[in-house]
């Protein structure tokens, strides 16, 4: 599963570096989504609603189900053991975890640290 930091910088990631057959969680979508509302200026604007139409275009997001839900238990439990704030900015991280926990999938990101606490719950993928 590809994380919001590895759609964003698509076309700037290697594809060897990327699983054969990528998939991405409804809540990326949903970040991507709100990326054009957030962009002030109307030249970024309009790259994120590019973005956003590539996006749909080519990806069938996986759904924050109850199976979902369940893994976030998990996730929640693992960040916070580690001494690490589960809520606020980052939940929208961890429902990205969870969805990829759900679907047994590893996690690909440029953010590795963002997950670092989910190593026994997740297999997490650093994106250059």
């Amino acid at each position: 599963m590809l994380d919001a930091s590895v759609v964003i910088d698509l076309d700037h990631v290697k594809l060897e570096q990327l699983p054969d057959e990528p998939a991405i969680a409804a809540i990326t979508l949903a970040e991507l989504t709100a990326g054009p509302h957030a962009a002030a200026d109307p030249h970024e604007r309009a790259r994120r609603v590019s973005l956003l139409q590539r996006v749909e275009a080519t990806f069938d997001p996986l759904p924050f189900d109850a199976e979902a839900a369940r893994a976030y238990g998990l996730v929640y439990a693992a960040v916070t053991a580690a001494g690490r704030r589960a809520r606020g900015q980052r939940a929208v991280d961890l429902l990205i975890a969870a969805t990829a926990v759900a679907a047994r999938l590893p996690l690909y990101t440029r953010n590795p640290g963002d997950f670092a606490a989910l190593g026994g719950v997740l297999e997490v993928v650093a994106v250059a």
